[in-house]
């Protein structure tokens, strides 16, 4: 088996291994599964484990690749994918007891592209039941139990994509598939010290996917560093007829090659992203504002547009959650969820308006508005990715983990794309992300800001304490 340093290896270097014949795909994909059937069950961070279709696939890769077909920086590259991810043949189980039993006879477009790239599918990652659409209290919330962080066991990962922040952090797989419809990629990669990047709405077909909010739900990449995000992005960006909101083929496509720079990145830091701020978190900000700006940016304080804007993306969230459940609701299996909240949010959710529906959309367009204006200043917006690190297992998110979050509602009402990176720790050891935020369609330079940053710190390269 292949030792820790190799597994902990971003993305990109596995890969230029991997085409020089130095790193056979077998024995990687090998190392990962045995890493993950040793630690899986002290994390809960995998739902299912696909080791025939690894095994299969990664022998595929070695073949091809000894041929001379190589397909890319993702051929041979072990992955898990969230498991609301349809995958052929195998449970994909959306992190509920209703729909334990639950296969496909087909695989979700993300992991068709995937397949298209080479790539090696390990396993399906554990999540929250119904990627939260119900809503929930507690990180137990999910069929698989709490998933936990690897830099503390007794911390959650955060939610929805849990299992995908535990399997990147602890070298489990290369990297991994989540998903977000407001923080699930950005909090679990804050929570967990690992690069999530979430994709501008749109860009990446859902097609196969679980739908929990049809106007918010995105698909994004977990990965080591940004370098690794933008490559697995270039791999599952693009126009699918099959999903209705999919952009046309010459916005969807992203080419990682293009995702250079520009010779200063104007970045705003915004003085109005949390109400309150763990001081320590405060802190390790500032120190990445004032790394950039004395290398590679110019820094200038910006405000994100003032609206009721959390309760607006609440109750959009709360409408089409209810209307992608119906079944489940009428039925009474909702009942059946792991998590008390959940077994009644979604009567409730079924009470609210078509006027309060439409009324939050008209607050979404004044939103789309008014952040497009911030743009014409800035690149990329920043703040801490949270104001506080990983909660206890035992927290009630209601109480423990509720605040506002004037950047993740209008980042998700707007579409925009944002990447998490880590940028320090607190004196209980436990990460501290950054997150950087642009205009629709330009992850190339959240991209570009976070690589920038990750070049002048090494917080992405440390590893948490399990072996």
């Amino acid at each position: 088996m292949l030792s820790d340093d190799v597994l902990y290896l971003p993305v990109s270097e596995l890969g230029r291994r991997i085409h020089a014949r130095k790193l056979s795909p077998v024995i990687l994909a090998e190392s990962y599964l045995a890493r993950s059937e040793r630690l899986n069950p002290q994390l809960n961070a995998y739902a299912t484990l696909t080791r025939d279709l690894a095994l299969e696939q990664a022998h595929a890769a070695e073949k091809e690749i000894g041929a001379g077909h190589y397909r890319g920086p993702l051929h041979g590259i072990p992955y898990a994918a969230k498991d609301l991810l349809a995958a052929k043949g195998y449970p994909t189980t959306w992190g509920a007891q209703p729909y334990a039993n639950q296969t496909f006879d087909y695989d979700a477009a993300v992991i068709e592209r995937l397949n298209r790239a080479g790539a090696v599918l390990i396993g399906k990652a554990a999540m929250i039941e119904l990627a939260g659409g119900m809503g929930y209290r507690f990180a137990s919330a999910s069929l698989t139990g709490p998933a936990k962080n690897p830099w503390n066991e007794g911390c959650w990962t955060c939610g929805s994509s849990s299992g995908s922040g535990a399997i990147v952090s602890a070298a489990l797989a290369a990297f991994a598939i989540g998903t977000e419809t407001w923080g699930s990629i950005i909090c679990p990669s804050g929570f967990c010290g690992i690069s999530g990047l979430r994709p501008t709405f749109g860009r990446v077909s859902r097609h196969g996917a679980m739908a929990l909010a049809y106007s918010l739900d995105k698909i994004g990449p977990m990965a080591r560093a940004a370098e690794d995000c933008g490559l697995i992005l270039s791999a599952i960006a693009g126009h699918d007829s099959r999903d209705r909101s999919s952009l046309s083929e010459a916005e969807a496509r992203f080419e990682i090659a293009s995702a250079t720079p520009a010779p200063r990145l104007r970045v705003g830091r915004l003085t109005n992203a949390w109400k309150k701020c763990d001081p320590e978190i405060a802190s390790a900000a500032d120190d990445v504002f004032e790394a950039l700006e004395k290398h590679v940016a110019t820094i200038e304080d910006a405000e994100l547009p003032a609206g009721p804007f959390d309760e607006a993306a609440g109750v959009i969230i709360s409408v089409e959650g209810a209307a992608a459940f119906r079944d489940l609701i009428e039925s009474g299996k909702v009942a059946e969820l792991a998590d008390p909240l959940g077994r009644v949010a979604g009567y409730v959710n079924e009470q609210i308006s078509a006027s309060d529906y439409m009324r939050a959309q008209q607050v979404r367009e004044i939103c789309q508005e008014s952040i497009n204006t911030l743009f014409d200043t800035f690149d990329v917006i920043a703040a801490p990715t949270l104001p506080v690190a990983a909660s206890t297992l035992d927290t009630n998110l209601e109480k423990g983990l509720s605040f506002p979050d004037p950047v993740g509602a209008i980042g998700n009402l707007c579409g925009l794309p944002a990447i998490s990176v880590p940028c320090g720790f607190t004196s209980q050891k436990l990460p501290i992300g950054i997150q950087f935020v642009a205009r629709c369609g330009n992850e190339r330079s959240v991209i570009a800001a976070a690589n920038l940053y990750q070049q002048l710190t090494d917080w992405h390269t440390r590893r948490p304490p399990i072996s």
